[in-house]
């Protein structure tokens, strides 16, 4: 699979119709690396146009903004802004709810006006252009429940367009009490990814899991590479991860094309 940086379309006078912004897990964390070769398996085989920025991509800035400094988040962003104005970016395309948010509301107050979707939603919008055809038989009848990203749904009202994707798999879509604008968090937002849990009765996490677990799914869906590494680990935490997937949806839609 041979993917584009922005550099090479530049030497040859041209501009992609999207930049895929991968981010810091789905360039470097073994599990979302998969989300990743999915994504890019779906554009690939539909057509589109997409580049990447390569090694010229360093993280947003969010952890270290979540974390409380402002300043290394501002010469993060800065540096990345300089890149993407560079090469006359206009439409970015991101898995990772963290790095949307950061783009799409963060950035334009230090000069970075992009329009920026989260992949689930550029995947709706290819769907309903007629780009992307789906066929759901590999998750016929089987039972999903979707887990509400909290920089997707509540931060940036999406809710639709992940479950628009996942009705088309001809799955049992089940949803949790507490979904969209009551959904609650896996426990990795705010930079708390990166430390250990505080001391505490249970972990987010845990609570998370077991809620997802109470509707006894086949598939825990996630938009997020937070989120999947926090319900994988709520699964495992379970003993259920021989019986349960915690699976991307862009994952599920390439397996249900056989990607």
């Amino acid at each position: 699979m041979q993917i584009k940086t922005m550099a090479e379309y530049a030497a040859e006078g041209k501009a992609p119709e999207v930049l895929f912004w991968v981010g810091c897990a789905g360039s470097f964390d073994d599990r979302a690396k998969k989300i990743t070769k999915a994504f890019c398996k779906i554009l690939n085989k539909i057509g589109v146009e997409f580049a990447v920025l390569g090694q010229e991509e360093s993280c947003t800035g969010d952890p270290a903004k979540r974390a409380g400094n402002e300043f290394v988040f501002q010469m993060m962003a800065l540096t990345n802004i300089e890149v993407l104005n560079a090469y006359e970016v206009k439409k970015i395309v991101t898995a990772c709810p963290h790095c949307f948010n950061t783009l799409k509301n963060e950035y334009p107050n230090l000069g970075g006006h992009f329009d920026v979707v989260h992949h689930t939603q550029f995947l709706k919008t290819l769907m309903d252009e007629g780009r992307l055809k789906i066929e759901g038989g590999a998750f016929k009848g089987k039972k999903i429940t979707f887990h509400d990203p909290c920089y997707l749904g509540r931060a940036n009202d999406e809710y639709e367009a992940p479950r628009v994707l996942l009705e088309k798999l001809d799955a049992e879509l089940v949803e949790m009490k507490r979904c969209k604008t009551n959904g609650l968090c896996c426990g990795a937002g705010g930079a708390q990814m990166f430390k250990e849990p505080e001391k505490g009765n249970k972990d987010i996490n845990v609570e998370r899991t077991e809620e997802a677990l109470s509707f006894e799914p086949k598939v825990i869906a996630t938009g997020c590479p937070f989120c999947n590494t926090m319900m994988t680990d709520g699964v495992k935490h379970f003993n259920k991860n021989t019986e349960v997937a915690v699976k991307d949806i862009v994952e599920l839609l390439a397996e249900a094309e056989d990607l």
